[in-house]
């Protein structure tokens, strides 16, 4: 039932077995709509098994609660890909306008690494070609430098381990960077999400140069 469309619903309540119901399509709609009922994507979930699943949850809602102005979230994905989408646009009948379908990935892949502030509502990003710990450190000093008042910040980030090697923990111990991590296999707590979230709704998520686009051009395109 939960899966069906309103011109399968209003069809099955006319056959429905003891009580049929006859209704149009559109009166079906808006009695929905009055009922607080619209038709949505399911969503999955997941449930974590990390045995301190609990204590890292409270060290993030502790942080978030009380220092909201100092808290920041990083998430990372990818790799990107370079490729026209397929929209829609005026044309002559029988000519439609084509674009390439694919492009020569002469500049390699990029990843996208998130960081957004909690209290100023704001996302950015930094790029790079690989995901590891060198980007994941750039990615920390463009937070750092986002509160360049030297007091404590925190960062809220996934298990990867190219996000919290050696490296990125001598330099969060020396600069006074807070690293927070979510617990395994439970992602949502890390609020950057909206990183690729963002990125995917994007009616055109990279740009279209007559079948040429360097990654340079994508932090213009994607944020």
């Amino acid at each position: 039932m939960r899966a069906r469309s309103i011109r399968k619903l209003a069809a099955y309540l006319c056959r429905a077995p003891g009580r049929a119901i006859r209704i149009g399509r559109e009166d079906l709609r808006c009695l929905l709509q009055r009922c607080g009922f619209t038709f949505q994507r399911t969503k999955t979930w997941k449930e974590s098994r990390d045995p301190g699943r609990d204590a890292k949850l409270d060290r993030i809602e502790h942080v978030l609660d009380r220092f909201p102005d100092r808290f920041f979230a990083f998430d990372a994905f990818g790799p990107l890909g370079i490729r026209p989408t397929a929209g829609s646009c005026w044309a002559k009948q029988g000519k439609p306008n084509r674009l390439r379908a694919a492009h020569r990935r002469t500049h390699g892949v990029t990843y996208f690494h998130g960081c957004y502030s909690v209290d100023d509502d704001r996302l950015w990003n930094v790029n790079g070609h690989r995901r590891d710990t060198a980007n994941a450190l750039a990615t920390r000093k463009s937070i750092r430098a986002a509160r360049p008042d030297g007091a404590p910040i925190y960062i809220t980030l996934n298990n990867l381990s190219a996000h919290t090697g050696t490296d990125i923990r001598h330099w969060a111990k020396k600069n006074k960077v807070k690293l927070r991590s979510t617990p395994t296999y439970a992602s949502g707590p890390t609020r950057s999400r909206p990183t690729s979230a963002h990125c995917s709704s994007s009616p055109r998520p990279t740009p279209y140069r007559r079948g040429r686009g360097p990654h340079r051009l994508l932090p213009r395109s994607l944020v």
